[in-house]
């Protein structure tokens, strides 16, 4: 069983943790991104996120989704859609059925890849969604991870530049671990026994 809710005070005890493989950061199209494709299309399970470069003023207009980040056991692949725009390729990953894509409040981040451009998505599981399932009522990845997986992750870099000439080692650490600690945690929830909230929680 799993707890309902997890305090700061609680995760500041638990051990960092940060995905464990190679990460690869792909800003054209090429070789590297045809690869990276291959080895995501073979996969039965893979984590899904987005980062967008924040606006710092109300006035400012909103950037596009900068980086669709997308991790299976061993490799994170991190595409710089602002370099390489939303490739019909990833597009057909996205919208495969045979290939399960796990995130977090992940409907607006499909919305901003569809802005980019138009595929209908298929096999997304969002874990907000099914928490209450297994009796957990937190909903941020951070709280999630904790309960679940009983790691910390970090989340000093949501705040970045995700547009920067070049992403720093630790926006490429924080990218990678938050799209494979989202497929960690739905393969923990899988083995686990369900043990339902009485009432589901809306977001």
């Amino acid at each position: 069983m799993y707890s309902e809710s997890v305090t700061p005070q609680e995760i500041e005890k638990l051990e960092y943790a940060s995905f464990p493989g190679n990460i690869y950061v792909i800003d054209s199209v090429g070789a590297e991104f045809n690869r990276a494709v291959n080895y995501l299309r073979a996969q039965k399970i893979i984590g899904f996120d987005t980062e967008t470069r924040p606006c710092f003023s109300p006035n400012q207009p909103r950037y596009e989704v900068s980086l669709l980040q997308l991790s299976g056991p061993d490799k994170a692949f991190l595409f710089r859609l602002n370099k390489i725009g939303m490739h019909r390729r990833l597009c057909n990953l996205l919208a495969s059925d045979r290939i399960v894509k796990v995130g977090a409040a992940i409907h607006d981040d499909i919305r901003g890849l569809q802005r980019l451009r138009n595929f209908k998505e298929d096999a997304f599981v969002d874990l907000q969604k099914i928490g209450w399932e297994w009796g957990i009522r937190d909903k941020a990845v951070k709280k999630m991870a904790a309960i679940i997986l009983g790691i910390r992750i970090s989340k000093t870099q949501q705040l970045s530049n995700w547009e920067a000439d070049k992403l720093s080692e630790s926006q490429c650490r924080y990218a990678a671990t938050d799209a494979w600690v989202c497929r960690e945690m739905y393969l923990k929830l899988l083995a686990s026994e369900k043990n339902p909230l009485v009432e589901s929680i809306e977001e």
